[in-house]
């Protein structure tokens, strides 16, 4: 069944162009996530319903979604969990490795560093800088905090493709400058700052609040 289902997606993906639509990429990322803690979990299968309830997507736009790129479900068991990371990775071609930087060394950075949220996703954060002379030289995990003067050249040296910004509002923009500038072309922001970026640069900026008024206003309507 696995070889099967590489084979239909891996034919699937010469199929749907260069990009995926944000609403189709979004969703899969969705879907990514609650298979990947499912993983952990130790589930084998999943059913479409099963997704639904975790994600909040409907069960029929989620059959829909993944039948365009291939058979992956059988009915009456479902998807197979760890088949469909591996292709729900190949289609947002995020498989393999990519490397982070992460900016600051505060407790939210901290917490991002020792956590697992990217590693499970094929991210590792392999340098963590600071502006803070008193933070520079102290250890988080296996990493020594570095002087954001070394960015440059740590950028080139680790292939890093991603900042992660767990920095004040008032440092963001400076950093998020000094990455364009050596070449970073993704910023994920956990600042409240708006950020101004060259079109080519992606930022992502997470804000729990957002998140929660989100939540409110389907709470409340």
């Amino acid at each position: 069944m696995s070889s099967m289902i590489e084979h239909d997606a891996e034919s699937a993906l010469g199929k749907v162009g260069e990009r995926l639509s944000l609403g189709v990429a979004a969703r899969l990322s969705r879907y990514l996530q609650v298979l990947t803690q499912a993983k952990k979990m130790g589930k084998e299968t999943i059913s479409s319903q099963e997704l639904s309830d975790y994600t909040h997507v409907n069960s029929t736009q989620i059959r829909r979604d993944l039948s365009g790129f291939g058979k992956f479900g059988k009915r009456g068991v479902g998807y197979n969990v760890d088949s469909l990371v591996s292709q729900i990775r190949k289609i947002l071609r995020t498989s393999g490795q990519h490397n982070i930087a992460l900016f600051g060394a505060g407790h939210l950075g901290r917490a991002i560093a020792s956590s697992d949220i990217f590693a499970d996703h094929g991210f590792r954060v392999v340098a963590i800088f600071d502006k803070d002379p008193a933070k520079i030289g102290e250890a988080v995990g296996p990493h020594t905090v570095r002087d954001t003067g070394a960015l440059a050249q740590i950028v080139e040296e680790e292939d890093i493709v991603v900042g992660v910004l767990a920095v004040p509002t008032a440092a963001a923009q400076s950093l998020a400058d000094d990455l364009v500038a050596a070449g970073v072309k993704i910023i994920f922001n956990y600042s409240e700052a708006l950020l101004q970026v060259p079109p080519e640069v992606t930022v992502h900026t997470s804000s729990p609040a957002v998140d929660l008024l989100y939540a409110l206003y389907f709470y409340l309507t």
